[in-house]
């Protein structure tokens, strides 16, 4: 997978073309927020296949991605790992293209791609020269038509995440914490709760015919969005479109689960043992409010307040006041931002931290300055600062990897509201949030009977103990 704040995974990553890599589109030039202004055109095939067009001349390159609606905590239950599997299946060939040519196909002609699983998608990109688009595009129409799920495949690709599994969690310092952790312990609903990087057991015991059902159901059009940003003409891509996608056919997609959580009223604390882990750490995770709503935009500008960046106040505190640490990890959706989600999520923050300091200090230095924006409304100065970061963290992520930060915030958007051009009303949104808002946000959120806590313990390997709650 990529992008992942603490290492979720690896996916599929072939790079190539040094102007490919630094190829940024114009969405990061320097116009006055106000006229700042992405082109959306957005429609849908006769299939139910979503389709978002983007224009951007700057660069002779395009970015295109497709994004599917099936990720970590939608993925069927007792089948745990079945969204992160087939990641990895999407590259082992397809009607018209061998085991590993679809990499192949990018790298020879001078692009690069990747593949990630998260909490509500699996995403598949490539950013190529421009005058690749067709390439691309019947490419990726191939494999979503005719996938070669085999058994060879099912049992190579079996063994390849099982051992990411053991590499990136099992065997490895801090494995699984706290992108793993956190939602486990937070949650209580069992789609927002399980381990959805896959149970070993889950993953082994998958069978070929229980494979081909999961690509004939998800991997579907009508449970797709396509999304081309860069240096192309929406007349022709257009065309291609028609020409490659409108004659895959659509499936009978089931209805997406409840992904509810009740309010919490309790504090949470679990307490983790790693054998492998040299230092102590805590990470404290806060309920977030619902997608869209004016609380959701307060909390992207307490992020920016409390985590992002040297003047952060979690960082001036427990860094540069108490000594208690040397960073602050963390953020909205430690898998992406916050914008490329949909369900419950979490403001997170991790430390590591000397094993002489008790974790309750830790706790009561954050709180040192997460209780006063509970009670009375943040100065305007403070505010004003944080819309600056955010809007300069918006602009760089839309202009990050050739396009592909736009063009993951307009496949996110297309997805989860059918309103890819709400890219353009972002900045205004936060514009709206008020210091009378962010105190009250604040207050019923980052409240400490809204967190959880997990503290992980280093000890002996015959020490070490499962988790357990308090």
């Amino acid at each position: 997978m990529q992008g992942a704040r603490r290492g979720a995974g690896q996916g599929v990553l072939a790079r190539l073309g040094l102007l490919l890599a630094l190829a940024l589109p114009a969405v990061a030039a320097a116009a006055p927020p106000e006229e700042f202004h992405v082109p959306v055109e957005y429609y849908k095939l006769s299939n139910g296949l979503r389709v978002v067009l983007s224009q951007d001349h700057t660069a002779p390159t395009v970015c295109v991605g497709v994004y599917y609606r099936i990720g970590f905590r939608i993925e069927p239950k007792d089948r745990t790992g079945f969204a992160h599997l087939f990641e990895h299946m999407m590259f082992q060939g397809s009607k018209n293209l061998g085991k590993m040519e679809f990499i192949k196909l990018i790298q020879t002609n001078g692009g690069i791609l990747n593949g990630s699983t998260r909490f509500d998608f699996t995403n598949y990109f490539e950013v190529v020269p421009s005058n690749k688009l067709e390439t691309i595009l019947w490419a990726e129409a191939d494999r979503m038509s005719g996938l070669a799920v085999t058994d060879d495949n099912l049992k190579n690709q079996q063994g390849v995440v099982g051992n990411e599994v053991k590499v990136n969690v099992l065997n490895r310092p801090y494995g699984g914490f706290p992108w793993i952790d956190l939602p486990m312990a937070a949650n209580t609903n069992w789609y927002n709760a399980h381990n959805f990087y896959g149970d070993l057991t889950d993953i082994e015991a998958a069978k070929l015919d229980e494979v081909k059902q999961f690509f004939d159901t998800y991997y579907a059009p009508n449970n797709a969005v396509l999304v081309i940003v860069g240096d192309f003409e929406n007349a022709d891509a257009k065309k291609m479109l028609e020409k490659y996608f409108a004659g895959i056919k659509s499936a009978n997609v089931p209805p997406e689960p409840d992904l509810s959580e009740p309010r919490q009223e309790k504090e949470k604390i679990v307490v983790k043992k790693d054998t492998l882990a040299p230092r102590p750490a805590i990470a404290v995770g806060y309920q977030m409010p619902e997608r869209n709503t004016p609380e959701y935009y307060a909390m992207g500008l307490l992020e920016q307040m409390l985590i992002e960046g040297d003047d952060s106040l979690l960082r001036q505190e427990l860094v540069q006041k108490r000594g208690l640490t040397d960073s602050i990890e963390g953020g909205i959706n430690m898998l992406g931002n916050m914008f490329n989600y949909k369900g419950p999520m979490l403001l997170a923050a991790d430390v590591t931290y000397d094993p002489t300091t008790k974790p309750e200090t830790v706790i009561e230095a954050m709180d040192t300055v997460i209780e006063p924006l509970r009670t009375k409304p943040v100065d305007q100065k403070s505010l004003d600062r944080a819309r600056v970061k955010l809007r300069s963290s918006l602009y760089d992520t839309m202009g990050e990897f050739g396009g592909f930060g736009l063009m993951d915030l307009l496949a996110s958007f297309a997805l989860f509201d059918d309103n890819p051009a709400r890219v353009n009303d972002l900045v205004n949104q936060f514009n709206k949030v008020t210091p009378e808002l962010v105190e009250k946000t604040a207050h019923e959120y980052l409240r400490s009977t809204n967190r959880t806590v997990i503290e992980l313990q280093p000890v002996p390997k015959d020490a070490a103990t499962p988790a357990k709650n308090q």
